[in-house]
């Protein structure tokens, strides 16, 4: 009777997904319109709006479509990130493999190799949600291409279905898989390089700082942050009060993400988006190292009010105590792991609420003596890069990340 009632409302949603489309669509337009801001400086404001409306329509539709016992929001949230494949590239080898049910895709430049190659691991973004090798092609590619490079993507398993930390370790056996291969691939030992873009980037850095007891591999090169988070300890550093409402991230949306992935329940989620989760001894512990003070003064000019301090509430802090943890929080890792990480080369957006964690973790980098090279984007938001390689879809900020990216791996 069950298989009845599905066949009966996709039947209906056939007939009636025409009309509710587009009027989601521009209910989500609306409130983009009343809800979102757009600051002066922005790469192509309109476009960024239509693409976020865009977003809005399909988190409503996956809604609605889990409610009628259709798929899981997260079901729809994924196919549509997933963009459209691009076309056979006639200059790659591209392999896919499993390891330990973990899904690889490797992309070998076809011309013959004159010496050993560099070897880029790249973890892609979506909050350990969503996100797929798919969704980061053109990126892989684009990087595979311009450096002379093998690319490895790693399709990590997704929460919730693949439960935290899960994607911690499926990251890192598809590193040690990579690691002990490379003689297959003709890369060069020295030349091991970690990468990743938002979560992707957190999971390289975690990555990079377990990599410090494999004393019988190779030594990483470098690791390459793409708008990396790194902590869960401020929601209310300059940047996610700035941004707050800036697309595609908003700060809010941020928190509601962190909970999928940590597969919590929202209840107390205005608690931690005020900082009730972190207990009195643990803020004054980190504030060397997370904190508005150390942020640079020119980034909190665009409208920053420093916060009153919030009351500690020991039940939020049980609920949510994984944001806290150094695996979550990578930028929280003792100096005698911070000093001993490899050349890191760091990108950060301005309208984008995770700016100044890749901020503070540029400091702690550059205060343990480990070298870091910068790229700011000035009109760059949260995400940009999911744009990439998709013509007059893309936006120009993406781009010059791209580009600045690759002249740093070439560099190496």
């Amino acid at each position: 009777m069950a298989s009845v009632y599905i066949t009966l409302a996709i039947i209906g949603m056939v007939f009636i997904l025409p009309v509710i489309i587009p009027a989601l669509f521009l209910g989500a337009l609306f409130y983009d319109f009343l809800n979102s801001e757009l600051p002066p400086g922005i790469d192509q404001p309109l476009k960024l709006r239509f693409f976020h409306s865009l977003l809005i329509t399909t988190m409503i539709s996956g809604k609605i479509l889990e409610k009628l016992g259709i798929c899981s929001d997260l079901s729809l949230l994924r196919v549509v990130l997933d963009g459209i494949p691009p076309r056979r590239d006639s200059k790659l080898l591209i392999k896919d493999l499993k390891v330990d049910e973990v899904p690889l895709r490797i992309y070998q430049p076809k011309q013959p190799p004159t010496g050993k190659r560099r070897g880029i691991l790249y973890f892609h973004g979506g909050a350990g949600t969503f996100g797929s090798i798919r969704a980061f092609e053109r990126i892989c590619r684009y990087i595979a291409k311009k450096c002379n490079s093998v690319v490895v993507s790693v399709g990590y398993r997704l929460s919730p279905e693949h439960p935290y930390p899960g994607q911690y370790f499926d990251c890192l056996n598809a590193t040690l898989y990579f690691m002990r291969n490379l003689e297959e691939y003709h890369v060069d030992p020295a030349l091991i390089i970690i990468s990743g873009d938002s979560c992707g980037a957190n999971f390289a850095t975690v990555i990079c700082q377990i990599l410090l007891n494999k004393r019988d591999l190779p030594k990483v090169r470098a690791q390459v942050l793409l708008y990396p988070g790194l902590q869960g300890l401020d929601f209310h550093l300059p940047s996610y009060q700035q941004n707050a409402s800036v697309p595609i991230l908003f700060r809010k949306l941020v928190i509601y993400f962190c909970f999928r992935y940590l597969n919590k329940e929202p209840s107390v989620l205005e608690d931690v988006l005020q900082n009730c989760h972190v207990p009195e001894s643990m803020k004054r512990k980190y504030k060397k190292w997370v904190s508005a003070d150390i942020i640079p003064d020119k980034f909190k000019i665009r409208g920053y009010v420093p916060q009153k301090s919030t009351s500690y509430k020991p039940e939020v802090h049980e609920a949510v105590k994984e944001l806290l943890a150094i695996t979550f929080s990578p930028l929280l890792a003792e100096d005698s792991i911070i000093c001993q990480l490899p050349e890191s080369y760091i990108v950060t957006c301005e309208f984008d609420v995770l700016r100044d964690d890749g901020l503070l973790y540029k400091k702690r980098l550059e205060d343990n003596g480990v070298q870091v090279t910068w790229y700011h984007s000035e009109s760059g938001f949260h995400g940009i890069l999911a744009f990439f390689g998709y013509g007059i879809f893309s936006f120009s900020s993406g781009k010059k990340i791209m580009d600045s990216t690759v002249n740093y791996i070439n560099s190496l």
